[in-house]
């Protein structure tokens, strides 16, 4: 029986006088691919949004494994977004922008009891975590190209291993295959699949295809 992790009760969102979500209930659970379809403007990327932390709900409540979340930021929460334009980093190889995350955290320090000081993540583990990535995105040996060397598609999935790398429990994925051609789209669909029950986590995909 899989655990509940993510509920929306009553959430209402509202632009202006417009009402885009209207008393949403709706969860999700632990290590689900969860696919929320429709026409554009109907409300799914705000519904992400919400979820990620990017926007904050009119009304209603966001609770993450129990807990409401309404109030915490994007970077505090346990979750990462995939948005359909990739935003690879184009001066950095593929290496280097998946570590992109790893390099900025700080974590506290073992030897330090107090639990105050913050450390960055040690370079050996950096390496280990994205080459453990570049395996699941089946790039291996893609390590030094640059974003504008890849394909559509191998972008895509360098994006997916960026978000991935930091262990987040959600993805969230907004319309992360637009860009590409039909048959590529269908590819990465079947691919999407496989990364997801390889890491385990919850993948939240939105799409109008």
């Amino acid at each position: 029986m899989s655990k509940e992790l993510i509920r929306l009760r009553d959430v209402c969102m509202a632009f202006d006088d417009e009402l885009v979500l209207d008393h949403l209930n709706l969860y999700f659970n632990d290590k689900e691919f969860l696919t929320l379809l429709g026409p554009s403007g109907c409300g799914k990327t705000t519904t992400l949004r919400i979820i990620g932390g990017f926007a904050t709900p009119t009304s209603g409540d966001v609770l993450f494994d129990g807990v409401r979340i309404n109030d915490v930021p994007p970077h505090k929460r346990q979750i990462n977004t995939v948005f359909q334009k990739y935003a690879l980093f184009p001066h950095l190889n593929v290496f280097e922008n998946i570590a992109f995350g790893l390099r900025m955290q700080r974590r506290p320090d073992p030897s330090d009891p107090t639990g105050k000081r913050k450390v960055k993540i040690p370079e050996k583990e950096i390496r280990e975590r994205v080459m453990e990535m570049l395996e699941i995105i089946s790039l291996k040996g893609f390590e030094n190209r640059k974003p504008d060397a890849l394909s559509g598609g191998q972008q895509q999935r360098v994006a997916i291993a960026r978000a991935l790398v930091n262990r987040p429990k959600v993805l969230l994925l907004d319309e992360p295959l637009g860009a590409l051609d039909l048959k590529l789209r269908k590819d990465m669909q079947i691919e999407l699949k496989r990364i997801q029950q390889q890491v385990g986590i919850t993948f939240i995909y939105v799409t109008h295809d």
